[in-house]
């Protein structure tokens, strides 16, 4: 790695020579503007406003312009006299808790490297006691012409340190949040917790950038004459007034599915969502049908007869032995023609087994 500024950082009295190296490295795929004409590059040439004449780079200077338009020129000698202890060092100034540290102040990241030999026991002394006190180091520095905020931390074995922005660099979130009350059931936050908890956890190093690959398979393919298929973009639903609910439930799904968890308990409750579906209307049709209309007159026969027995207690009396003396009777006449049966039975299978004899 190449080094881009080389200084020390001031631990008290404790001097640390080091190098400072990028930690971080843009991947972006760059295009260049060309004529479309003929193909020929864009480029753009610095040229003074005066003479239109184009400028070379060592004839281009440095210039403060006023609110009136007019410009101040500033040169190197300038900045160069102006006390600024570090223009050459890191100085520490504070070691904090780092969750006293806002995210938001995070800006980029370089790693410190031992300058030399003799920077190497101090460099490992600070290292470890970054590691014990389980804080980082609040410091002061200057890159690239201006006064710069850091925090220095360990990573593996190695100091790396992230270029804060200043507090007052800090926009304050005013107008920015929802302008209605917003009330979020306790529902909706249990469907929200079982999303977070079957997204789970992730790999960091497993994750990388699909577009980036789509461009250079469309790089590729344009190169060796190919012809480019369209992909199908899947409609992510933005701008879309959705059931929040449904939304969150679906998402778990989805999520279950992905990984390859609960596809039969997924298949299972998708079933008795259906089967909640198809019920409600059987049942509508069976109190429609013909048991309800029963029922109904049972209800009114049973009313009925009620209200005769209440009316004719003494004739349902008398009915009622009458109706015993005729129950009787028949079934005396049932016996007996029974029995007359039986035995005319008998006599015509009698002559039947004699005639077979």
């Amino acid at each position: 790695m190449r080094s881009i500024w080389n200084g020390a950082i001031s631990f008290g009295l404790v001097s640390i020579p080091i190098k400072l190296v990028n930690a971080t490295e843009n991947h972006s795929i760059h295009f260049r503007q060309i004529h479309l004409a003929d193909g020929g590059r864009i480029r753009y040439r610095k040229v003074c406003e005066l003479d239109e004449e184009e400028v070379s780079g060592g004839e281009i200077g440095k210039a403060y312009e006023d609110a009136d338009g007019t410009m101040i020129p500033i040169t190197d000698e300038d900045l160069a006299q102006l006390p600024l202890p570090t223009a050459k060092t890191i100085e520490i100034v504070a070691f904090v808790p780092a969750d006293e540290i806002d995210p938001l102040q995070m800006d980029a990241a370089y790693y410190l490297s031992a300058n030399g030999v003799p920077a190497a026991k101090p460099y490992t002394l600070l290292r470890e006691a970054l590691k014990r006190s389980n804080k980082v180091a609040v410091a002061k520095y200057a890159l690239r012409g201006r006064e710069r905020l850091g925090m220095l931390r360990v990573v593996d074995d190695v100091i790396a340190m992230h270029g804060l922005l200043w507090p007052d660099e800090i926009r304050a979130p005013e107008g920015v949040a929802p302008d209605s009350d917003v009330t979020v059931r306790d529902a909706e936050l249990d469907l929200a917790d079982a999303l977070m908890d079957t997204l789970g956890e992730v790999d960091m190093d497993s994750l990388h950038d699909d577009y980036r690959e789509a461009v250079e398979e469309l790089i590729a393919a344009k190169a060796s004459g190919e012809a480019v298929q369209p992909s199908e973009s899947e409609d992510s639903g933005g701008g879309k007034v959705i059931d929040l609910i449904a939304a969150l439930e679906s998402s778990v799904r989805a999520a279950k599915k992905s990984r390859g968890e609960g596809e039969g308990e997924a298949e299972g409750k998708e079933d008795e969502e259906d089967m909640a579906d198809v019920h409600p209307i059987k049942k509508k049709t069976q109190q429609k049908s013909t048991p309800k209309s029963t029922g109904t007159k049972k209800s009114t026969a049973s009313t009925a007869k009620k209200t005769t027995q209440k009316k004719t207690t003494t004739k349902s009396t008398s009915s009622a032995s009458s109706s015993k003396g005729s129950s009787s009777a028949n079934s005396a006449k049932k016996q007996t023609s029974s029995s007359g049966r039986s035995t005319t039975k008998k006599k015509t299978a009698a002559p039947r087994k004699r005639a077979s004899a």
